[in-house]
Order: structure tokens, then sequence, then C-alpha cells
């Protein structure tokens, strides 16, 4: 596990969608820029960050916004990287090869090393969701990723629903997981949150949470934003983010906390796996 002391300066991205994928990008370029120039040295998107979220209709024409990972965005994004010793979590759509598609997030270190990916593991379809018109499953299980700001995994949107890959990725030593998602006020807001900081608290680590804002034109619901980091004691690290304007969300993340409050509950040495058979079957 990496060291759990320093003080780590990270930061998200909640934004509008621009109309079309390169000036997408480019924001987020942008946003990594001003994120690196505040002094963060971890950066993480919004899901799908560089479309729209599409899956509020049922649309082939959408499947064009998928690309290999790594591909041309990933390997853009881990230029910029480079270039600001920042590690990035970018979360895209992913072509493994024509008609299989999934909701994909690359991992980029600090100095522009591409460490692999996260593929959603559960998908959706319900009014306003239909992602399994989209997505395969993932099938990469839960990985972790050994980076310049220690060991960090990857939850996208509607994992957060199913408490066991949260989990396994503590499991796996993470000190901060990601999730990036795009939901809106019509189905999940009181649930945004609640789950996020409890499961931080259950798996001690900190969380990075995020929603896009603003409406968008395949749907009519809103993006409610609040994008926040919170901590291993189910704590806002600072205010949660606006809940209808764009904004870059940097705080530092103390990890020596995590130290503390393992000590403090000790959640990993008590669980009784041998106790949770019955929780596997289908």
């Amino acid at each position: 596990m990496a060291d759990l002391g320093p003080t780590v300066r990270a930061a998200l991205v909640q934004t509008t969608w621009t109309g079309d994928k390169e000036s997408m990008i480019k924001a987020h370029e942008e946003y990594a820029r001003q994120a690196a120039a505040q002094g963060a040295k971890v950066i993480c998107f919004q899901e799908l960050f560089y479309g729209p979220y599409f899956c509020q209709v049922q649309d082939s024409q959408y499947y064009s916004y998928a690309e290999s990972i790594p591909g041309p965005t990933t390997e853009r994004f881990q230029a910029l990287a480079a270039e600001l010793g920042m590690v990035m979590v970018l979360p895209m759509y992913e072509q493994e090869q024509p008609g299989v598609l999934y909701n994909t997030a690359a991992v980029v270190d600090a100095d522009g090393t591409y460490l692999g990916k996260y593929r959603k593991t559960h998908i959706p379809q319900v009014k306003g969701f239909w992602e399994k018109f989209y997505f395969r499953p993932g099938n990469l299980g839960y990985p972790t990723f050994d980076t310049a700001v220690g060991r960090i995994g990857v939850y996208i949107c509607y994992d957060r629903h199913f408490p066991e890959g949260w989990r396994a990725l503590g499991l796996a030593g993470a000190t901060i997981v990601f999730n990036p998602s795009a939901t809106h006020r019509g189905l999940s807001s009181y649930l945004w949150k609640l789950e996020q900081p409890a499961s931080a608290v259950a798996n001690e680590y900190f969380v990075g949470a995020i929603n896009r804002v603003g409406v968008e034109p395949l749907g009519e619901n809103d993006f409610y934003g609040t994008s926040y980091f919170v901590d291993p004691e189910g704590k806002f690290v600072g205010e949660t983010g606006d809940p209808h304007q764009a904004e870059l969300i940097v705080r530092d993340l103390d990890l020596g906390l995590l130290a503390e409050v393992r000590d403090r509950w000790a959640f990993y040495r008590d669980r009784r796996p041998d106790a949770y058979g019955p929780l596997v079957q289908p």
C-alpha cells in the first residue's frame, strides 16, 4: 500500500456540454492547466467527459463517440499529464472492437505513463439512462493503480449503488476512489450526498464524486453538479460544487487521516468473508 502520510492536492471537474467533442476536450485541457496552476497533483473528469450524456436517448449515431483506449484522446492527455506532472483519470467511451463498447476510465500517471483502465461494471437501463443500448458490462474487475499520489481506484456512476465494488477497491489498497458520474435531479439526487460518504466511511478511504451540470439537448433533465471530495470520516472536504454552474474543485486531502481512522475502526480486521458466501450466489 502507498504511504498514508502526505497531503495530496486533488481536483474534480464538473462542466456543461460545449456542443462538440473537440471543444469539450480543449475545455478539459484548460481545466487541467488551471488545476495544475493551483498545485493539484491529480484530477478526474466527469463520466464520458468529451461527449454529451447521450444515454438519455437510444440512437446508434452516438456509437461514433467511442474510441480505443489507449488511443488518440488518451495519448493527448498523456502528453499533458507529463507536461503538468499530474495524475489524470479520463472517463471515456471505449471501443474494444466494432460492436464491443464499454463505459471506461483510463488512468494516466504524472509522468504520462498509461497505467490501465477500469470498465463500468453495473449498467443501468431505466428511463433517461438507457446504458445497456451503448455499453457492455465491464470485465476487468476492480483494478487499482499505483500513481504519483498513491494507490487510486475508479468506480463509475451507477456502480456507486453497489457496495461490493467499493469494498473490493478498499481491499486492494485504494486510498482515493474517484466516482465520475452523469446523474440528474429526477432520479437519484436524494442519494448523492448519502452513498459516497457512507462508502468512504465503510471502506476507510477518500472519495471524489463528480457530476455534470446543466440541461443537455438530448434530455430535459438537469444534471445537478454538487461534486465533492469526502474523507474517511464521511465529512466533505470543503464545500460541495455548485448545483448549476461549471466548476473546478481543488481540495487538499490529508492521507494521514486514513491511518488514524483505520486504527480507530478495524473494519478490515473484523470482516467475515467466511460468512458471506450467500452474497455471491445469483
